[in-house]
């Protein structure tokens, strides 16, 4: 079936309350083998540091795992924290995850450190890895990915010639615009930081270049998604990713917790309205539900693709929200 829209997967491998690591990483290669199998065109893993809950921190390693493990969809970084790491190096990792798997790999880019400021010294220790230097450092991304020049005297080998495609992720106004100066594909980071969602697409296609990678503006945006046979049972499903808000903004993060009956019971009124703000670029309940909120979304933002994710506790549940996301995106 012919898709009116491309729809791909944003996953940080969450680690579910009384499970491992290894359990949170295997249930996101079986989410990219469902997922190639329901039509996602890209499966992107996010890079995050020092938080319990994430097992997604070795984003190159990842990116390998579940390539490895599917065939055809395409696996990326959604993104890499450019401030954490050395250009060089994520050009070699790239340039050799692009050997492995020719024409599946993809290289998103983010600005902030994906952590908190200690963590961020700790895995990167100079001063010249501040955010300061990110445009900088996508140039550099882009020199070492391309063609060898006469006299170049650092290569990145894999990763030379290599040409893997590379999107500037953002959450505020300033990536839209970086993106559209350097002519490359963006993606926003909506489905924690909503705000400035609607400017950032307009001033992207508004002020875009053509490059070499990319002849016209190619935007998407991140949704939350929490689909279930019923509106009832999605919205019980939802309360973890509430959950989860709450407690990011009381600075008492964990693993993943199970739904709950009533959030009331949990939080004061002011932190679940703070919460649904935050999360206001969800879509939550049944097929046509979602089917809606979908619609909505695609609508207001003008977007050229939609990026799903889903933090639900029960890995099943999880590929059930996944499957019906895939076919209300394929009936759009």
């Amino acid at each position: 079936m012919a898709n009116s829209i491309p729809y791909s997967i944003l996953d940080i491998s969450p680690i579910p309350q009384g499970f491992t690591a290894a359990d949170a990483l295997r249930n996101s290669l079986d989410v990219a083998r469902h997922a190639e199998k329901w039509g996602y065109t890209r499966y992107w893993v996010a890079e995050h540091h020092n938080m319990t809950g994430n097992a997604s921190s070795a984003t190159a390693v990842l990116i390998g795992y579940i390539a490895a493990g599917t065939s055809h969809i395409r696996v990326g970084s959604g993104g890499v924290m450019l401030p954490n790491h050395a250009p060089l190096v994520i050009a070699e990792q790239f340039g050799t995850l692009e050997a492995l798997y020719p024409g599946r790999i993809e290289l998103g880019l983010g600005r902030a450190p994906g952590t908190d400021q200690m963590t961020a010294r700790a895995l990167r220790r100079d001063l010249l890895g501040s955010d300061d230097r990110f445009p900088q450092d996508v140039r550099e991304l882009q020199h070492y990915f391309g063609p060898l020049q006469e006299g170049q005297s650092v290569k990145a080998i894999p990763g030379v010639g290599s040409n893997v495609p590379i999107w500037i992720l953002g959450s505020s106004l300033y990536g839209a615009q970086l993106a559209a100066h350097f002519g490359l594909p963006y993606a926003f980071a909506s489905h924690f930081a909503p705000e400035q969602l609607l400017e950032a697409m307009k001033i992207y296609r508004e002020l875009f270049k053509p490059s070499a990678q990319q002849d016209k503006p190619y935007s998407a945006f991140v949704m939350n998604v929490v689909a279930a046979d019923t509106d009832e049972e999605a919205q019980h499903l939802f309360t973890t990713l509430q959950q989860n808000v709450v407690r990011m903004r009381r600075n008492t993060r964990g693993q993943l917790p199970p739904p709950i009956a009533d959030m009331n019971e949990f939080c004061e009124p002011h932190e679940l309205a703070a919460a649904d703000h935050t999360l206001q670029v969800s879509v939550v309940g049944s097929l046509e539900t979602v089917k809606k909120g979908m619609r909505r979304w695609l609508d207001l933002t003008g977007a050229n693709e939609i990026i799903l994710t889903g933090q639900i506790f029960d890995h099943q549940a999880r590929l059930r929200s996944f499957e019906i996301a895939a076919q209300v995106a394929q009936s759009l």
